[in-house]
């Protein structure tokens, strides 16, 4: 019998698995829940699907548990968690639906309710205090939606902010992601201006606007949006991804253009400022960011190059700084075009990718002390047809990491 490629996955997985068991000589102990939103199953024809797998407490090798399950539409391309680990929303873009399921204590999903958005939907995020689901839409406009959150229930819309260049209100601009602030005050949207940036179009360029921006608001009493001081502020060429640090000094975005991580310092009134000694290089193509828990470290994906790029954090200004491994290297090696990247929110010590075009996920183990990654047992792992999202909540009694650096 000739075994297909996702089944020859699942067997390396399994062997893998059971090694590390063995290796360790103990039980395999779940630390985390790791969800991963794909184009479809194993087979062509199928809606979009969330994969769930259990993450192991020793080695972080991934297992597969539950059946797969609709992500209630096509083309689920972002997820998010609340803070309390009890729900997940994911954003099926073809569908311009955002779909809201209860997370049990074992990694069950039982999908809830959901929104219709009038365009598709490109990032989400839910505030610290689980209040609001913030929202980026839009194809040929681009538009940031709060909706109220009531038991982790998806109510009426509180605040919409178009986002739109002054002096270029005619430019069409396209969403890239979203970021809130950890102290719940505000939010940032990027975007880029597909009216100055169009690189397989270049007749289509037909403004002399810089092409990236990260737009700001401060988020006020009964969830008011308000334009920050200078905002939008330049974000590069193509802003993909946005994280802030856990301390709320801080925020990161990639620029998939330029090949650069450009960081910002918060100012007083939430303003965004430059880092005077950025912005940093990355990978080819990167296309998300996330800081750990702890606010140490950086992971960045970049897509072209299939790699993971390490940072370490100065505490004092910001300033990421690659961190090598015991080789001499900053990139770590994933499967074919990762788009999204989670730390395991348990311990911190796990980063996982979502790889597009190999139809697996990564997993890496990191380093408390230096930031360095290094390749979990039996990575990668088998997912549906092209993973597009990923997110991952702690398993039973595990404490949550939180800043302490």
């Amino acid at each position: 019998m000739k075994l297909s490629k996702l089944s020859q996955l699942f067997l390396v997985s399994a062997i893998g698995l059971i090694l590390a068991a063995g290796l360790t000589g103990c039980y395999i102990a779940t630390i985390d829940y790791v969800f991963v939103a794909t184009s479809g199953g194993s087979s062509s024809g199928t809606t979009g699907q969330i994969y769930t797998y259990a993450a192991d407490a020793e080695s972080g090798a991934l297992r597969p548990v539950h059946a797969a399950i609709s992500s209630g539409g096509n083309s689920p391309i972002a997820m998010a968690v609340d803070s309390t680990y009890a729900d997940l929303y994911v954003a099926n873009e073809a569908s311009n639906t955002v779909i809201h399921f209860a997370i049990a204590s074992d990694g069950t999903l039982s999908q809830k309710d959901s929104i219709t958005t009038a365009e598709p939907p490109a990032a989400i995020i839910i505030n610290q205090a689980d209040s609001y689901l913030y929202v980026v839409t839009g194809t040929t406009s681009a538009t940031l939606t709060e909706y109220s959150l009531s038991n982790g229930v998806i109510g009426s819309p509180v605040a919409s902010e178009t986002l739109s260049l002054p002096g270029y209100s005619s430019d069409t601009l396209v969403p890239t992601a979203v970021a809130v602030l950890p102290n719940n005050n505000a939010v940032y949207a990027a975007a880029y201006d597909s009216s100055a940036y169009s690189p397989g179009c270049p007749s289509c360029v037909t403004s002399n606007a810089n092409p990236g921006w990260v737009f700001g608001f401060s988020v006020g009493s009964g969830g008011a949006l308000s334009t920050l001081s200078q905002s939008p502020y330049e974000a590069g060429v193509k802003p993909s991804g946005l994280a802030p640090d856990p301390t709320n000094r801080f925020v990161y975005a990639t620029d998939y253009a330029s090949n650069q991580l450009i960081g910002y310092t918060i100012q007083g009134n939430y303003q965004l400022d430059f880092m005077v000694n950025g912005p940093f290089k990355t990978g080819n193509e990167p296309v998300a960011v996330i800081v750990d828990p702890r606010g140490l470290f950086i992971y960045v994906a970049n897509a072209l190059d299939s790699t993971v790029s390490a940072y370490s954090i100065a505490l004092s200004t910001g300033t990421p700084s690659a961190a090598y491994s015991t080789t001499g290297t900053t990139s770590n090696q994933t499967d074919s075009e990762p788009v999204a990247i989670v730390i395991d929110p348990s311990l911190g010590r796990y980063v996982y990718t979502a790889n597009h075009l190999a139809d697996t996920v990564s997993g890496f183990r990191l380093n408390p002390n230096t930031g360095v990654l290094q390749s979990t047992i039996a990575t990668p792992y088998p997912s549906g047809r092209g993973p597009s999202a990923i997110a991952a909540v702690p398993h039973g009694n595990y404490a949550v990491q939180t800043t302490a650096p």
